[in-house]
Parts: structure tokens; sequence; C-alpha cells
């Protein structure tokens, strides 16, 4: 089967409907299979994956309950189940081995994976991963029981503004523009997520110790903007020491949306690191 353009799709995995694009899909491809960060979706690959497509089967998928996935309100939202709904996901195409690319909560997902099913996970590229965040305070773990407390997330969120969101983001302020803010706007159309993301507060466990990282042998690649203010360079420094078998690559003038903003970077850098281990 191949694919040239887009296709997307939607499947029911552990009772929770998945929306994924492939592109340029085809068996004898190798697959890259790309997880998006907190508050955002597949979306934040469209400068990378035209780039991509080109050597890849592309896997993007809208982790619930962001982008087009399910807002379920019965779903657990902890790292380990998203984890594993990538894998079940990976288990109904038939794919026996990827490489995983994160971009921020997206790649502590792909560590989540390489922990739990290291045999599926040739290669993992982790662009500006979050890392050592512990689970919220009991606090506002006791708040996400308040009836209606999804209704104050619904204000704090509309109060600070998708444009808001992405001056702290992005370094380069001209690249933000009508598309790109439309683009990050559009999964809040959808009323349902605000008593989703209540879940996600509650249900998520803090990331991967040290211990465990220090467990994944595979290859794996950080690149990190200099002047990302989500997840300091200082993170990724950390978690290249702690992932033995890493590289670590950083960018000037960068902020936390590397793929969006530095693609052409991006991509001569993961066409790199993974042509060192083709066929492995």
């Amino acid at each position: 089967m191949s694919i040239a353009l887009t296709n997307a799709q939607t499947v029911r995995i552990r009772e929770v409907n998945i929306y994924y694009e492939l592109y340029n899909f085809h068996e004898q491809r190798p697959v890259i299979v790309l997880l998006h960060g907190f508050l955002s979706s597949a979306f934040s690959y469209r400068r990378l994956i035209p780039l991509l497509m080109n050597d890849f089967s592309i896997i993007a998928i809208d982790l619930p309950p962001f982008g087009k996935s399910e807002k379920s309100t019965r779903f657990r939202y902890t790292y380990k189940n998203l984890a594993q709904l990538v894998i079940d996901l990976l288990h109904h195409l038939q794919i026996r081995k990827c490489t995983l690319a994160g971009h921020s909560m997206g790649g502590q997902i792909c560590l989540y994976i390489a922990r739990m099913q290291p045999q599926i996970v040739k290669q993992i590229i982790l662009l500006c991963s979050s890392g050592y965040m512990k689970r919220v305070g009991k606090s506002l773990l006791f708040s996400t029981y308040i009836p209606y407390f999804h209704l104050y997330v619904k204000r704090r969120l509309y109060e600070q503004g998708v444009e808001k969101n992405l001056l702290q983001v992005v370094y380069n302020h001209s690249l933000i523009d009508d598309e790109m803010k439309k683009g990050y706007e559009q999964p809040f159309y959808d009323e349902r997520i605000f008593k989703a993301l209540i879940r996600f507060i509650r249900h998520r466990e803090g990331d991967l110790l040290s211990t465990d990282l220090q467990k994944i042998d595979i290859p794996t690649l950080l690149l990190w903007g200099e002047n990302d203010r989500v997840v300091p360079i200082k993170i990724g420094k950390i978690l290249h020491q702690d992932l033995r078998n890493s590289q670590f690559i950083s960018f000037p003038n960068t902020g936390h949306l590397l793929p969006e903003e530095k693609p052409d970077d991006v991509y001569r850098q993961m066409i790199q690191f993974m042509g060192e281990f083709h066929g492995s």
C-alpha cells in the first residue's frame, strides 16, 4: 500500500478513538512516528512532515485528548496509558520496528514506550522533550474533583490565549501568523476537551526517573532550542547524561517549538542520525 498524500484515519483502541495521519506509507519504507506535546497536535509537525515524507513512512498521531482524537471523560490519561495506546496502534498497523520522534510531552511518551517495549523502537528523537517533571501538587490534584473546575481551566486558557502561548514558545515572533494561531487554537473549539484536561491533570504521573532513563540503551538524538523557556536546555543536558546511548545538539536563537522554528535544520540532523543506524 502506498499513500503519497495524507491519509487520515480514526481507530478505536482501549475504548478511546485515536486520530492519526499516514504520509507516504509503504511497508518497504522505514517508519517514523511523530508524537506532539501538551495542548498541541500533529499540526505542530506541519513544516517537518513534507521533508521527512521523502524518506520515510510517517505516522503522525493526535494523542488524546488533543487534536482530533477523542476527548474521553473515562480514559485515564497517564503517560503509561498513552504510551500503550501508541504501542497498540503500531500493532494494529503491523509495525514491527520504528523510529519514535517526540516533541515536549511527546518526547516523554517516547521514553515510556522505550521502557515498556524496547523491541519495537529502532531509534528515539527527542525535540525539546519534557523531563524530570513531578506529578502535580496535592492542592491542584484535589481541585480537579471540584464540580465545574473545568470551567476555571477553560477561563484561564482563554484568558491567556493562543497567541500569548505562542509568544512564549517561539523565539522568532515573526513566524507567528494567522495559520499558526488558527492551527493551535482549533482543538479548543471542542468544549469536551476541558473536562478531559481535568482528568489529564489528575492522572498524569511524573516523568521517568534517572534510574529508569539509564536503563534505556536505544540510540537517541536530543535536539534543543537554546532559548527554550518551557523546557530549558539544562533539562536536555541532564537527559543526555542519563540516556547513555545519546547525542545532543542545540540550536541558537531557537525556542521550544523546534519543529516549527527550525524544520530544515531538524530534518538534516534527523537524517544524519538515522543514517548512522540504517539497517541496524
